[in-house]
């Protein structure tokens, strides 16, 4: 089996103050974007010189103008062929309960939206994300840690741990 050297990466779901609702970017800047017309959480790639909650942190920071002040690692993700040249990402999944400052409404990459955590689902989003955002904003203590392997652009298959 060849070896599994993924994109590490983080994603990050900003809550409202009141739990009702959830920040999101609607990645609608640039049409060379292979999020491009997509709904995401928040996040990116971890610097070679930080830990994935320094990561969170600097990319919540740069995208959104925010200060963490509490967070939760709801689980992982590993998406093998994902990539735009069918990369392997993985990624720590976090859930932003708590934060200051003043979001910014948009960035590079598109708009940042306040979605009402019970629309989710009507949004424009990655098929496999659909799959595991409900273990996102659970209550449950639980973390999950799933697979979802595409192949030619589109999902194969789905499968998870809950711990």
């Amino acid at each position: 089996m060849p070896a599994y050297t993924p994109i590490l990466a983080t994603l990050g779901y900003v809550m409202s103050p009141d739990g009702t609702s959830v920040l999101m970017i609607h990645r609608n800047a640039r049409e060379d974007d292979h999020h491009y017309g997509k709904y995401n959480g928040l996040g990116g790639k971890v610097g070679t010189d930080e830990d994935v909650v320094a990561c969170i942190r600097r990319e919540i920071h740069e995208e959104a103008g925010l200060e963490i002040e509490e967070l939760v690692l709801r689980g992982t993700v590993s998406w093998p062929g994902f990539g735009k040249n069918e990369e392997d990402w993985f990624a720590f999944i976090f859930r932003i309960d708590r934060w200051s400052g003043t979001p910014l409404t948009s960035n590079p990459e598109g708009a940042l939206e306040w979605v009402p955590v019970a629309h989710i689902s009507t949004l424009n989003l990655w098929e496999s994300d659909r799959l595991w955002l409900d273990m996102v904003f659970s209550d449950s203590a639980q973390t999950f840690h799933g697979i979802a392997p595409f192949k030619n652009g589109k999902l194969a298959s789905w499968n998870y741990t809950l711990l």
